[in-house]
């Protein structure tokens, strides 16, 4: 069959507008409605993290709660396959999903702000495990971009699992060209090291760097308010510093982030004149200023 022309946009040179060597007219016709869906977010965003333990989905959560408070339309997909903790962490746990007229599958709107996906919508027990190849996991992904209705979006935030294999790469490949990406670690010595993966899987796959945010950075005693460095403090920043990408922030540790975390209340939309939540306000502010410039 002779190469087909998108019907989705004018853009001419979108890759969606003609057939690739050697790809079936299925594939083709996937790769169309999956560029459809996205041609409509206005920015896509992936939450990585070298290591894992660093507060990577909580930091996901809050950063997109905290855009969809600033007016901004906003989705959050959950890729962490092996541990969705999304929907504990917007009490989400027995959402259940429902498909249109057209066979889309709609998100869940969390508190009427933030449309959220996840594996965890799928499984009929929590504590399921998931045991699944590469292969598997790229269809699902694939799942979430062509078969869910997102709509309009102005940011489209993916909370993805520990580390640079499959589920990163997956995005990357099937989005084709994500907007960027904000790196989690904690302050010690031994994240740091893994964050520098995180890095230079960026820079091999051309994917804009956003910056790098230090979680838990230092601790918030809750009766006097003092700040105590117990991991360390600084790492994220000095390492950023070297490999001359932005420093977003730090993040400190606030009992109440892990008793909203818990609750499934998104800590920014609580707490609104915490240092945290103060922190998370200015890597925001950090994040649209760098990604309005990346877009220049």
């Amino acid at each position: 069959m002779s190469d087909s022309t998108c019907k989705t946009c004018d853009d001419l040179t979108c890759s969606a507008q003609n057939k690739r060597m050697n790809e079936s007219e299925q594939d083709f016709l996937d790769r169309q409605m999956l560029q459809k869906r996205m041609c409509k977010i206005k920015n896509k965003i992936l939450v990585l993290s070298g290591k894992g333990g660093v507060g990577k989905s909580t930091v996901a959560v809050n950063l997109a709660m905290s855009l969809a408070l600033s007016g901004e339309r906003v989705g959050l997909v959950d890729v962490d396959i092996h541990g969705p903790s999304v929907p504990k962490l917007l009490n989400l746990e027995k959402a259940n999903l429902t498909v249109d007229s057209n066979n889309s599958i709609m998100p869940i709107v969390h508190n009427s702000k933030l449309k959220v996906m996840s594996v965890g919508f799928f499984l009929e027990n929590q504590d399921d495990a998931l045991i699944w190849r590469g292969p598997r996991k790229y269809g699902l992904i694939k799942q979430f971009l062509k078969d869910v209705d997102w709509g309009e979006l102005d940011y489209l935030i993916f909370d993805l699992p520990p580390g640079t294999g499959d589920e990163p790469l997956s995005i990357c490949q099937l989005i084709e060209k994500p907007d960027g990406a904000v790196i989690v670690t904690t302050p010690q010595d031994v994240a740091i090291a893994d964050v520098k993966k995180s890095v230079n899987f960026c820079r091999k796959l051309n994917l804009p760097i956003l910056g790098v945010i230090e979680n838990m950075s230092g601790f918030i005693c809750p009766k006097c308010g003092e700040l105590t460095h117990i991991f360390s403090h600084g790492g994220a920043k000095k390492m950023a510093d070297e490999m001359e990408i932005s420093f977003l922030g730090e993040i400190p540790i606030d009992p109440q982030i892990v008793v909203n975390g818990d609750s499934g209340k998104p800590f920014v939309c609580y707490h609104d004149n915490s240092q945290a939540v103060n922190a998370f306000n200015k890597i925001i502010q950090l994040i649209l200023k760098q990604n309005k410039e990346n877009k220049k």
